[in-house]
């Protein structure tokens, strides 16, 4: 069982991530927002801008012993359900590090974790750039299976 991380570790990790995050956005244009959770969370929200898809926002949890992030992708499909989570499934086969998933309301997400001991500022990159790529790379061939007849001409 991975060690759990006490008060004073787990917030050493949460100013590392303030830091890496400060610098990610210095860096990457398309990070318009990086916001926190309550004050007795360990949350933290990165809203980005897209081109396929207007807005991205990454949630990042930090837990005692992992690191949590997901992104809303598209509600619930209209039709075309069964062929919509068939794409899902064989594209969670290519990622590494998340995948989707049915969330509230049917929704669906794309998640993942990692241990709080492979956490670094290149592996936070990685985490944040698959997200975002991902999303970016399904969301309108998603949108044209789950919601055909609004694409209907």
């Amino acid at each position: 069982m991975s060690d759990i991380y006490d008060d004073s570790a787990r917030a050493r990790v949460e100013r590392q991530i303030d830091e890496w995050l400060a610098v990610m956005r210095l860096h990457n244009e398309t990070i318009v927002a990086i916001d926190r959770g309550e004050v007795d969370e360990y949350r933290w929200y990165l809203r980005m801008r897209g081109v396929e898809k207007e807005f991205t926002t990454i949630w990042i949890t930090l837990g005692q012993r992992t690191l949590r992030y997901e992104t809303y992708v598209m509600p619930a499909p209209e039709e075309n359900a069964v062929q919509l989570y068939e794409s899902l499934l064989r594209r969670n086969e290519k990622l590494v590090g998340a995948h989707f998933s049915i969330g509230i309301e049917d929704a669906i997400f794309l998640r993942g974790e990692l241990p709080l001991s492979a956490l670094n500022e290149p592996e936070l990159d990685r985490v944040v750039g698959t997200l975002y790529q991902t999303v970016e790379q399904v969301f309108q061939g998603l949108l044209r299976i789950g919601f055909a007849s609004r694409f209907a001409e």
